[in-house]
């Protein structure tokens, strides 16, 4: 992947929600508040590229790839 590159896994999805991970290059992680979930306008603010109303609902811990974030 590209350090300039944003990857997007399939979606799939339970009996209520459809989700999918969005893995961030390292550089771009580093602007992602560990705070709070964001608002659709900071996602959107870092380059992330979905449909309306998916919601950022987890922060992943650091570990293997801290820089995954989940949106459903």
């Amino acid at each position: 992947m590209s350090k300039k590159q944003i990857y997007y896994s399939d979606k799939y999805n339970d009996e209520d929600f459809e989700y999918r991970h969005v893995v961030l290059p390292k550089q771009l992680s580093k602007l992602v508040p560990s705070s709070h979930l964001m608002t659709e306008e900071e996602w959107r603010g870092l380059g992330v590229q979905q449909s309306q109303g998916w919601i950022h609902y987890m922060i992943h811990k650091p570990g293997r790839k801290p820089w995954t974030k989940l949106i459903g």
